[in-house]
Parts: structure tokens; sequence; C-alpha cells
């Protein structure tokens, strides 16, 4: 491995979502437990207006529902297993440990934000808003509402918000001018159109089949200035692409496994003690 290259941040795709249902607050609690550095979780508006993390514009994967979530109030959601799909037998297994049923409904971004704030370290969390939605620039508004609400609209706050969406990033911009953001990228021409146009101080995030398939795209995006985040890696020979390439941040289903990866490249993390042992 380069000896040069930087330690990145660890953050957890929707929670420790290798072993654990995504995006549910037992999923989140594994990875701030195992040392991750920050969370990702993606956001939709419910029908009442409340923001959840849900990955899908259906529910068909994950509650086992025919139901849109942007056309279902809160409550509706609340009643739906969230967790069930990750292990159908668990029912049947006799070792499997009990969990609340917090554990398995509808995670609001509320909830998670609020574990985020009280926990004893600082963690940072990756917001991805999803578009297209029907609810257009109001997704982005309600998010920067709630920042607000936990002060963490200002620089340094340990938020930053990701979208596909230009426009919807842009939206951001305008509310909330000193919260960071991460252009995501999934095709190489993208890129090149947005290279232009995009913030200087915007970080980039492409996928990790991306660079793979286009190797001199990183480059080209650290030639720029912009820092680089990448989603999703989950294998070593993925981690180290990223260190190769100056990654500041790798989103990762197994952040346990990164972490330990890392470790045995960098040693502890700053302030940290082993947590494999």
């Amino acid at each position: 491995m380069d000896t040069q290259s930087p330690r990145p941040q660890v953050v957890a795709h929707r929670g420790a979502s290798h072993e654990l249902a995504e995006h549910t607050l037992r999923a989140y609690l594994e990875a701030l437990d195992s040392g991750a550095d920050g969370l990702e979780c993606d956001v939709r508006l419910t029908a009442d207006g409340h923001l959840v993390c849900v990955h899908d514009r259906d529910l068909k994967r994950t509650a086992s529902s025919k139901g849109l979530v942007s056309t279902m109030e809160l409550a509706d959601l609340s009643d739906l297993d969230f967790a069930a799909w990750k292990n159908p037998w668990a029912e049947l297994d006799d070792e499997a440990a009990e969990h609340e049923d917090d554990d398995r409904g509808v995670l609001t971004l509320r909830k998670l934000l609020e574990t985020v704030a009280d926990y004893d370290r600082r963690v940072e969390v990756a917001i991805e808003t999803k578009h297209p939605t029907r609810y257009g620039g109001l997704v982005e508004k309600r998010l920067v509402e709630m920042l607000r609400d936990f002060g963490w609209h200002e620089a340094g706050a340990p938020v930053r918000v990701m979208s596909f969406s230009f426009t919807a990033l842009q939206r951001v911009e305008r509310l909330a001018p000193e919260v960071q953001l991460v252009q995501l990228v999934d095709k190489p021409n993208y890129w090149q159109m947005l290279r232009r146009v995009i913030g200087r101080d915007w970080i980039v995030g492409p996928g990790i089949k991306l660079l793979r398939e286009h190797p001199r795209l990183a480059e080209s995006i650290s030639r720029s200035g912009r820092d680089i985040h990448v989603w999703t890696v989950n294998k070593e020979k993925d981690l180290q692409l990223c260190l190769d390439a100056g990654v500041r941040a790798v989103i990762s289903d197994r952040p346990r496994y990164m972490l330990d990866l890392l470790e045995e490249r960098f040693g502890p993390a700053a302030g940290e003690t082993s947590l494999a042992q």
C-alpha cells in the first residue's frame, strides 16, 4: 500500500447493513459501537411531512408492503416491520437475541440525529436526499429546518448532505450555505458535465464500480481540488483502490471490517484503542 495515502473516514452505509437490516436503529447502534466514524442514510418525506430513513420509493423490499413512502403517513409506516426481511427465520432461532420493537420500525431522521447528538464521541452523518420525488424541493427545505433545530446548519457541524441531484444540492446551498455538500456520481460523463458548475468546496462521491471501470476518474476529481468520498466499499481490494486514490471517506456496509483493515495499515485511530481485541 502507498505509505503516503491518508487514512479515510469509515462511514456506515445505512448502518451496519451487511449484518443487520438497513436503516434500522439497531444497525446504526451496531455501527457506532463498532467504531464507525460516520453514518450514512437516505431520506424520504412521508405524506404528513416527516423525514424517514428509507432508500427505496416503495416498501416491497424492506417492509413487505405495496405502499409508497410518499403516500403513507408516519403512523402507518410505524406499524410495519423493517427488519424481518433481513432474517426471515429469526423467530425460529432460539438463540437469536430479542430486540425492542423500536429496533424494527421505520427510523425517522430526527431519531437518528438525536442518537448521534447523544453519543459519547463525535460522529458525522451523511444524509442523502432521494430524487425524483413528488415533493421536490420540500425535502431539502424540511431537512435544513431539522438541521437548524440541532444547530447543525453552520460550518463545522457533523453533517453533510449528498444527492445525485445537482438541483437538490443547490437548494441546500441556498438555504444553508455553510452545510457541506457531496455531489454523487454514477457515470463518468456526469462528472464531466458537473465539474464546471458544482461549487469549489463541494465533495464528489463516485461509486466504487465507477472507479474500478474508469481508473483515471479519481485523478481527474483530485486535480479539480475536491475531496472524494466513495460508495459502497466492502472488499479489501476496493479499499486498496481508494487508498491509492487518496479517498477521504469510504462508505461501507461493513464498517467494522473496513476499520480492521485500516487498523492493520495505520494502527488504531487517534484516541482509540483496538476494538478487535
